[in-house]
């Protein structure tokens, strides 16, 4: 076990102050009281010195007992006992079974006599159940066997209270308002002695070794027990703290917290009542004297009296911080709360914490650490503070002083073990990014930001990225200077965006891109610039760069402007005309915007769609002649157009017609003419130049989208006649007639039919579609019976809803008079009110100018 100096023994009085020359007198007792320092001796003196405390130049406490007086109490026996009563200016001394009571300062004894008999040893009660300032409770063991005897002592008298028989004879005892604990013959007991309640304890063998009992607080006891155990005890009979261990021929012991201290034969043993442990030994042969006094320890041999001055709580701590004792450091700490002012504890126990945190962190011990330093509120700059260079140069912090450790830095901590010095960093990199959104970094945020983009920069750490995309303090100056050294480009653009700088940040990325600087964190870096154009909203900046990024890809950099926000385009922000005139030079770009305007945006603008058809025209005749062309991109490209054609009806057809005059364009063609109305032609283009029988029968369907049954009825019939018209390929249109007529039925008018279809065609030929034209008819005629039924069946019911709204009739006769004026109808024309009264029309029209009037109307 290691020691740690928690007391220093120092004399308080001379041997030659107290006897001089005379070694036959011997000490016995000893009471401190304030500065009054109290003697017993064997010849039944009683010496009074005034005890001083001083400060030597070296920072130590002396002591210096200056002899005030000494009396001879009359018998030849020793003074066994003295306890001050400071509130009655009396002295309780024990001697010859009989306590008398002296004066304080004169050491006179009353003149009452007043005094105790028959008391084998005594104790004050500490915590004293009358309430009476001006009187003292006192135990004693009385010489009559097994008794216990309760008294009152005042002034100039004693009164008994109480007396009560113990199962054993007692030995020594210890009082705490009604409970006494006492040591018996083979046994500690509490004892209750207002109503008789006792508790057994634990053995102990009186006759082995002298017991100990003492009062250490309220409502708890030390006492000696078996196997060389100090045992804590409450009144109720339980122990709320383990017992320390010290030696087997324990004479005395006191209370000094956190300490408990004992004597033996050749040594005082301080224990810690925190942990148990044994903190420290001091040599002191020939004791038989151990008490404390209002916290002051005090030790005597028969000839001397000496002091044990604590040293100061934190110079413990830190001595055992010193030596890297942590746990019993942060223990001391805790337990030395009570004794300490609040305000005053909680500056020091952060401070504690704080250094034990450092100490466990020079072990790599960073678990510990990191709960150390979140508990002790460490300013995280003193940790950042170690790491050379990461604080920001603007930094104005300085150290803790007195410093809260002794490393200058991360390198004498680690003394240069780089696989040391990682794991350091790596925790460095974890602590600052728990603590950057808590309290912790409360005005520290530039210092604690700033430190982690370098951290990261220098591991190249993936978390770089995150910090700097998101809300953070980072030093621009020493931020930038630290990515540039470790080629951190890409990041250095990531900080610039969020200062602000895109210009800066961009033109960084693009020579990156360009092959001027290296940096390989992003493989898509040009597809990430063409994302931060698109949604930049600084337009000189997107125009500076539109020609870079179209130059690199014209598919990927038209983007920049197909995939602007929607606010934007609601806002017009960029003119669509500007964007085109400057994709003119990007003939893939500028397609892909018009698409976007045209189709995504749907925008109604004739310019756009006209342009947007040419440009597919184009396209589509450049490529058709090429036998080894990309087909797939001429089908798609020629699907885009007759997509459009079919769909818009804004762009300008004649222009159109124009162009493709003279190419194979027929699809197209047939459809152009369409928009014009020119359907015969362009159902003969389908039919005749085309053959394509299914293209011309969408082409009816397409075209009559929107419109009327009679006008798909007209399209339907017009392809018949192309059909049906005589010419040389009759042959080939026949059965495309009939397979018309036969799968789309509804779209003919039956009578029609019959009247162009020649006679020569059998019924059987126009089975399918002759049942379904019944069919069709037969199904129109019931529906319009049945909506015909449903009409008269709700005119009915309107007939009768106006029945009853026409209600009881009025009969009106010249007796009849009318309710406002009284007069009676000399003509058939009146107004009927809701409530059934009956008035002339002049009087319902006064009444409607007379609002103040009475009138039936009124009552309904």
């Amino acid at each position: 076990m290691m020691n740690i100096k928690a007391f220093r023994l120092v004399s308080a009085i001379e041997r030659e102050l107290l006897m001089g020359d005379k070694d036959h007198i011997n000490i016995e007792c000893i009471e401190c009281c304030g500065k009054n320092l109290y003697v017993g001796t064997n010849e039944c003196f009683i010496y009074h010195f005034l005890l001083e405390e001083n400060m030597s130049p070296n920072g130590k406490v002396t002591f210096s007992a200056t002899k005030q007086r000494h009396k001879y109490l009359g018998f030849k026996k020793p003074v066994n006992e003295l306890k001050a009563a400071s509130a009655l200016n009396r002295l309780l001394v024990l001697c010859d079974n009989t306590i008398a009571l002296v004066n304080m300062m004169n050491l006179e004894p009353i003149p009452s006599g007043a005094r105790i008999k028959g008391a084998v040893t005594f104790a004050l009660n500490e915590n004293p159940v009358s309430g009476d300032p001006f009187c003292v409770e006192v135990c004693i063991i009385s010489v009559k066997r097994r008794t216990i005897q309760m008294f009152m002592v005042y002034e100039d008298r004693v009164q008994i209270v109480k007396e009560v028989s113990t199962p054993e004879q007692p030995f020594a005892v210890a009082v705490d308002g009604h409970f006494l604990c006492l040591a018996l013959t083979t046994q500690y007991i509490i004892l209750n002695y207002n109503t008789g309640a006792s508790q057994d304890l634990f053995p102990y063998c009186s006759e082995e070794r002298q017991p100990i009992v003492k009062r250490i607080g309220r409502q708890e006891f030390l006492l000696a027990g078996p196997g060389g155990l100090g045992m804590f005890a409450t009144v109720d009979g339980i122990s709320q703290r383990a017992p320390v261990h010290w030696s087997e021929n324990v004479i005395g012991a006191a209370i000094c917290f956190p300490y408990v201290i004992a004597l033996d034969d050749e040594f005082i043993t301080v224990h810690s009542m925190l942990d148990q442990q044994q903190k420290q030994t001091l040599p002191f042969k020939e004791g038989h004297i151990l008490q404390d006094f209002e916290g002051r320890v005090i030790v005597a041999t028969s000839k001397g009296v000496y002091i044990l001055v604590p040293l100061p709580l934190e110079r413990q701590i830190q001595d055992l911080l010193a030596s890297r004792r942590v746990e019993e450091a942060l223990v001391l700490a805790k337990g030395a709360r009570r004794n300490i002012p609040k305000e005053k504890f909680q500056v020091m126990y952060r401070r504690i914490l704080q250094q034990a945190g450092f100490i466990q962190f020079a072990q790599l011990q960073f678990l510990e650490a990191k709960e150390l330093f979140r508990s002790g509120q460490l300013d995280v700059r003193e940790l950042i503070s170690l790491y050379p260079f990461l604080l920001p140069t603007t930094s104005s912090f300085t150290r803790s002083h007195p410093p809260l450790h002794e490393y200058a830095d991360l390198n004498q901590l680690t003394q240069g073990d780089q696989e040391k010095m990682a794991k350091c960093k790596r925790f460095l990199m974890s602590y600052l990014n728990e603590v950057r959104s808590t309290e912790v970094a409360n005005g520290y945020k530039e210092d604690i930001d700033t430190a982690l983009l370098k951290l990261y920069a220098e591991a190249d750490h993936e978390s770089l990225l995150d910090l700097l995309v998101t809300e953070n303090s980072c030093l621009l100056t020493d931020s930038v200077a630290w990515l540039e050294k470790h080629k951190k480009y890409f990041a250095l653009g990531l900080l610039y965006h969020y200062n602000g700088q895109d210009a800066t940040a961009v033109q960084l990325w693009v020579n990156i891109v360009n092959g001027e600087i290296h940096d390989s964190t992003r493989s898509d870096l040009y597809e990430y610039i063409v994302d931060f154009l698109t949604y930049c909203l600084d337009q000189e900046l997107v125009w500076k760069y539109a020609e870079w990024v179209l130059q690199k890809s014209e598919e990927v950099g038209v983007q920049i402007f197909t995939k602007r926000p929607l606010e934007e385009h609601q806002k017009d922000i960029f003119n669509p005309d500007d964007i085109i005139n400057c994709l003119k030079k990007y003939p893939k770009s500028i397609i892909k915007y018009l698409e976007h305007l045209v189709v995504d945006r749907k925008v109604q603008k004739e310019e756009y769609h006209t342009h947007l058809a040419i440009l597919y025209l184009e396209k589509v005749l450049q490529q058709k002649p090429s036998a080894n062309g990309n087909c797939a991109e001429v089908t798609e490209t020629q699907a885009k157009l007759r997509s459009l054609l079919q769909k818009s009806d804004l762009y300008r057809v004649h222009c159109l017609i124009d162009k493709i005059q003279g190419t194979s364009l027929h699809m197209e063609s047939a459809i152009l003419h369409g928009k014009l109305e020119e359907h015969d032609r362009a159902l003969h283009i389908l039919v005749h130049e085309l053959k394509d029988f299914s293209a011309a029968k969408d082409y009816c369907l397409w075209n009559s989208q929107s419109k009327d049954p009679l006008y798909r009825q007209r399209l339907f019939h017009m392809l018949l006649s192309v059909y049906l018209k005589p010419g040389p390929s009759d042959c080939d249109l026949v059965p495309a007639a009939v397979d018309l007529l036969n799968h789309h039925a509804t779209e003919f008018d039956a009578a029609q039919v019959l009247q162009l279809v020649p006679d020569t065609w059998s019924v059987q030929l126009l089975a399918p579609f002759l049942t379904r034209a019944v069919r069709e008819s037969l199904h129109t005629k019931r529906m319009t019976q049945a909506a015909l039924g449903l009409a008269k069946a709700e005119n009915l019911l309107y007939k009768h809803d106006k029945i009853k709204l026409k209600g009881s009739p009025v009969r009106l006769s010249d007796k009849k008079l009318c309710q406002m004026c009284q007069s009676p109808f000399c003509e058939p024309v009146f107004v009927r009110y809701p409530n059934g009264g009956v008035v002339h029309t002049h009087c319902a029209a006064n009444r409607h100018t007379n609002l103040n009037s009475s009138s039936p109307g009124n009552r309904t």
